[in-house]
C-alpha cells in the first residue's frame, strides 16, 4: 500500500477529530454517542475516507453503531466537508477497529504460554502496615 502524503494525513486527523466531535455532540442517534472514532485514513486525492471506529460491548452493538454510522453519513459527510474547508467532502466508509479485541486475545494466549514471574501472582500481603502496631 502506498504511503499517506503528510497533506492527506494532516486532513485525515482534522477528519477523525470533526467527525468524533459531530458523533457525539450533535448528532441525534443515541447509537452515535457509543462509538469512538478510532482512525481515518486518506488517499493523497482526499476523495474518499476509511473511517474506524469502535463500540463498547459485543457483536450486536458493534453491528448498531456501524448502522448508526451509515445512517448518519450523509450528514457527517457533508459537515465534515463544510467545516474543515474542504473542496470536496469525502466519501465515507466504515469500518469496525478491532484491534482492542486482538490485542486482548494476544495477551490472553501470551499469559497462558509465559508464566509469570513469582512476585506477580502473590499479593502484596505480607508488608507490614503503616501506623499498625507490630
Amino acid at each position: 500500500m502506498k504511503k499517506e502524503s503528510r497533506r492527506a494525513q494532516r486532513v485525515s486527523d482534522l477528519v477523525r477529530a470533526e467527525i468524533s466531535r459531530l458523533a457525539l455532540l450533535e448528532a441525534h442517534d443515541p447509537e452515535l454517542r457509543k462509538v469512538t472514532i478510532t482512525e481515518v485514513e486518506m488517499p493523497a486525492d482526499l476523495r474518499s475516507a476509511r473511517v474506524y471506529f469502535s463500540a463498547l460491548g459485543g457483536d450486536a452493538e458493534r453491528d448498531a453503531a456501524l448502522a448508526a454510522l451509515d445512517r448518519a453519513s450523509g450528514f457527517l459527510r457533508r459537515e465534515v466537508g463544510r467545516r474543515c474547508g474542504l473542496r470536496f467532502a469525502p466519501e465515507l466508509h466504515f469500518f469496525a477497529d478491532r484491534s482492542i479485541e486482538h490485542g486482548a486475545r494476544i495477551e490472553e494466549l501470551l499469559a497462558k504460554v509465559v508464566p509469570r514471574p513469582r512476585g506477580e501472582d502473590e499479593a502484596d500481603d505480607t508488608a507490614p502496615d503503616e501506623g499498625a502496631p507490630e
